[in-house]
C-alpha cells in the first residue's frame, strides 16, 4: 500500500513539474514545441516515480541480509 502511495506522491509532484516546464516552452517557442516537452517530460516522471517509491519502500531486511 505505500508503494502506491509514494508512487501517487511523486506522480503528482512529477506532473505539476511538467506541466509548469511545458508552460515555459510554450509562453517561449509555441504550443507544438510545448506538446513534445510535456510528453517527454510526462513519461519521463512515470519511470522516476516508480523507481523512487521502489526504492523509499524497499524492505530493510533485505539490506541487512545483503551485509
Amino acid at each position: 500500500m505505500r508503494l502506491i502511495v509514494y508512487y501517487l506522491v511523486f506522480m503528482i509532484a512529477g506532473d505539476f513539474a511538467a506541466y509548469f516546464v511545458g508552460l515555459a516552452v510554450e509562453y517561449e517557442w509555441g504550443s507544438h514545441a510545448s506538446l513534445i516537452v510535456f510528453l517527454a517530460l510526462y513519461f519521463l516522471f512515470l519511470w522516476v516515480a516508480w523507481l523512487l517509491a521502489v526504492w523509499m519502500t524497499k524492505p530493510a531486511e533485505a539490506a541487512q541480509a545483503a551485509s
